[in-house]
Formats: C-alpha cells, structure tokens, sequence
C-alpha cells in the first residue's frame, strides 16, 4: 500500500468536513496573516506542502501569495482542482520535490509532516531548506507532545499512522536542517477534542 492510497479513499468526506476549518481558529489565521506578509517582503511563490483539498492554499492565495499545492494524494488533487480551478496543485512528496533550489519564499506545512516517520524528518527539513530563498520562512504544524523526555510519540489517527511532537526537540531539528526559528504558537485543545493535544505552529527561516 502506498501512502497516498488512505487518503485518495477519504477525499471527497475530507474536503466536505473540514473546508472551512480555519473558521475555528482565529489564532492561527492570525499568524498565518504574518506568514504571508514575511513571505511578500522576500518575494516569490509560496508552497502548501501537503495541501489535500487546497482550502489553505486559496486561503494564502487570498492574503496575497502566489500560491500553489502539493500532496500525495491524487484524490485529493482531485478535490482541490474541483474547488480551486484557479490554483495550482501537484503531485509530489515532501521527501522529493520538484521545485527548484532556493525558489520559494515561503512554505507552509498544515499538519501533513505528521505522517513522516521521526528518522525521516531530518531528510524533509532539508528538503525544505533546499527549495527555500535564504530569509524565506517555514510554517509548520503539527500536534504536540505532553512529555519533554519523550521527543516523540505515535498516536491513533483516523486515516493513517501519524506522530505528535515536543516543540523544542522539533525546533532543534529545524536548527539542525539550517532553519531558525522566529516564532511559535501553542494553541491547547479544547477539553472535549477528540485528541486533547496541544496544536503548535512554528515558524523558521533560511538563515543562508
């Protein structure tokens, strides 16, 4: 089984569900308004890696960006292409983009690391710094971990196997990968969400 095949089954429900889940956090809208004027004052396109039915990359085309997806799944580059005939969507892995060295002023990725397995997240942050201009920033998001001594941890996710993350070990990763941080933002889960993690979104530049 490929890893695009779980989610090529759940497109359609997947973009019917959350189209507008944005909606339900200000916050993050908020820093993704930051994001985007970051990624002006550099200059260039901006990728959505990851982008399933590409509500967020016509959210980022709305704040200004010439902006464009890439996912996996080629059920939801289906969804995407539907909802966003405007917008530009591609096949490809976060692992092995086809994008060119050092092009991209800003890239975003919205929960879609989360399915790479921990010893391959180092390769995608360098993936990530490859594509980037230097002083152009990555915004990633993912689910956090409870515990500082347990960097990492796998937890039940409805469509694939997927891991949640200690903020500061995944931002020394990003050191690692030659990406400082600037900045984050941990949001806590409502009480009664289904995964009472916190939501953390971090946000790096290519220093060189």
């Amino acid at each position: 089984m490929t890893e695009e095949e779980p989610y090529d089954g759940v497109a359609e429900l997947y973009a019917e569900k959350f189209s507008d889940s944005l909606s339900s956090f200000p916050l993050e809208r908020g820093l993704l308004t930051a994001f985007a004027e970051l990624a002006k004052a550099v200059g260039g396109p901006v990728a959505d890696l990851g982008c399933g039915p590409g509500y967020v990359t016509a959210h980022l085309n709305s704040l200004g960006l010439d902006a464009f997806g890439v996912d996996m799944s080629s059920g939801m580059l289906a969804q995407a292409r539907a909802r966003h005939p405007e917008l530009r969507f591609e096949l490809g892995s976060m692992a092995a983009l086809d994008i060119a060295d050092a092009s991209m002023s800003g890239i975003l990725s919205r929960y879609s690391i989360i399915h790479t397995a921990p010893d391959d997240v180092p390769a995608v942050l360098a993936e990530f710094h490859r594509i980037l201009i230097p002083g152009g920033h990555a915004f990633i998001s993912f689910l956090g971990g409870d515990d500082a001594s347990q960097p990492t941890a796998s937890y039940d996710h409805t469509v694939v196997t997927a891991y949640r993350w200690w903020p500061d070990h995944f931002s020394a990763l990003l050191h690692d990968a030659g990406l400082e941080e600037v900045g984050r933002l941990i949001e806590r889960a409502a009480p009664d969400a289904k995964r009472p993690f916190p939501m953390v979104n971090l946000v790096a530049r290519r220093e060189n």
